[in-house]
């Protein structure tokens, strides 16, 4: 199916067939508190396992029908919680995961990687227990700067899987053009999922995901909180929080909070995305719909406030091409 844009509210997974709502929800805030072993936090902090199930039902009744988690998103809680606010509604949705970061699920703490196609398909039983379904419909490889040569084994694994029913289609999370394209030579790779927000343009992989036919879905699309307008300087966040103690992948944030810098270029673009009474989160997305008709955001939630304001913005669609050049003389891009 030719992907159209947003008029609809609805994409298609490049090549797969697989159709969605164009948002998506991000499910790494809902599996809660996890850590490295030596106590660096890797989720949002805590959270209301009750208020998350209440927020994904509230998302399927908005029409949101795709659900990004991961097998590491609080060592295996975000996949669970997915499964019981799915309940039996889950043949009529979308359900994305990853692989490939090894976790203690009853410690909560990752512990490393492991790029082996024996551990893909070990990872893949567990989450299939951990969702209580019988397939994922789009699988992704977690290791964002895995070897290029191993991901080739990898996608050929995924190309199994496939034939045996167990997953739809296949991607690859990682930010790095040369390794997304490894996996697109797979016949059934339908996406890459990368970061991509107004703040932070993804030109190549962007191309790449015309070129090849592949949905891009968008990692990080409020720029990890920072676009909700909800960030001011020296607003402090708590200990579990990746953000209090930011990883080196994870920029606008630093010990203190949010980067005053970013936060500045949030102000200078408020006007523009906050038009025909959007939100500022809203009109982050409207920007992405805009930027290609192959985007599919999948902010994080953690609310069933959030989970409706950002479903709100399917309504608005994208934002006009006057507004993407506004945007990008504002940035000076």
């Amino acid at each position: 199916m030719e992907n159209t844009g947003n008029t609809n509210g609805r994409r298609t997974l490049g090549r797969s067939g697989i159709e969605v709502s164009a948002l998506g929800f991000g499910c790494w805030a809902i599996g809660g508190e996890w850590a490295t072993p030596d106590g660096r936090p890797l989720g949002w902090g805590a959270v209301d396992d009750e208020e998350s199930v209440r927020a994904v039902r509230r998302a399927l009744d908005l029409g949101v029908t795709f659900f990004d988690t991961a097998d590491a998103y609080g060592t295996g809680h975000s996949e669970r919680i997915l499964a019981r606010a799915l309940g039996k509604r889950r043949p009529d949705v979308v359900v994305a995961t990853k692989w490939g970061n090894v976790i203690d699920e009853e410690r909560r703490l990752a512990l490393g990687s492991d790029d082996s196609p024996a551990y893909a398909r070990r990872a893949l039983t567990a989450s299939l227990r951990r969702l209580d379904t019988d397939y994922v419909d789009l699988y992704q490889l977690h290791i964002s700067d895995a070897d290029p040569e191993r991901a080739a084994e990898l996608r050929d694994a995924c190309e199994e899987f496939v034939r045996e029913g167990l997953i739809r289609a296949y991607a690859w999370s990682t930010d790095d053009p040369g390794r997304a394209a490894v996996f697109a030579a797979g016949e059934h790779c339908a996406a890459v999922q990368h970061r991509l927000n107004v703040l932070q343009d993804a030109p190549e992989l962007l191309a790449l995901c015309e070129e090849s036919d592949l949905a891009s879905v968008n990692r990080s699309p409020l720029a990890m909180g920072l676009l909700t307008g909800k960030h001011a300087p020296g607003r402090t966040l708590g200990t579990g929080d990746i953000r209090s103690a930011p990883p080196a992948w994870l920029p606008g944030f630093d010990e203190g909070g949010a980067d005053p810098d970013w936060l500045a270029r949030v102000d200078a673009l408020r006007s523009i995305l906050t038009s025909n009474g959007r939100t500022l989160a809203q009109g982050a997305l409207a920007w992405l719909w805009a930027r290609s008709p192959r985007t599919v955001p999948i902010p994080g939630f953690r609310s069933v406030a959030q989970a409706e304001e950002n479903a709100g913005a399917i309504a608005e669609g994208p934002l006009t091409a006057g507004q993407l050049t506004e945007v990008d003389r504002v940035l000076g891009r």
